[in-house]
């Protein structure tokens, strides 16, 4: 049989075993519902136009990920605040003091 490679966070928890401590049924329960409606993915209808698609999609191949994941994954940034325009992050650098 082949030995199981464990990631670092993993490999972290096995050397946190003694110092973790057990949570209450109920709060076990929130968390397993909270982790389940994350995961749940609905699907929409969305109309783009035909050069933004392609574009999507070459940027997509370049990535090497299916166009639907990108599409994902820049509005999973924009309604995280994790998405920056490039003019807001130019301005940004521009206020920081120089080393």
């Amino acid at each position: 049989m082949k030995p199981i490679r464990l990631t670092e966070e993993e490999k972290q928890i096995e050397n946190d075993i003694d110092i973790l401590k057990p949570v209450s049924d109920i709060k076990r329960q929130n968390i397993e519902n909270i982790l389940s409606e994350a995961k749940k993915n609905k699907s929409i209808s969305l109309r783009i136009s035909s050069h933004d698609l392609e574009q999507l999609k070459e940027k997509a191949n370049d990535e090497g990920i299916p166009y639907q994941t990108l599409i994902n994954s820049v509005l999973h940034k924009y309604v995280t605040k994790q998405f920056y325009e490039k003019e807001q992050m130019l301005r940004s650098l521009k206020l920081m003091p120089k080393a």
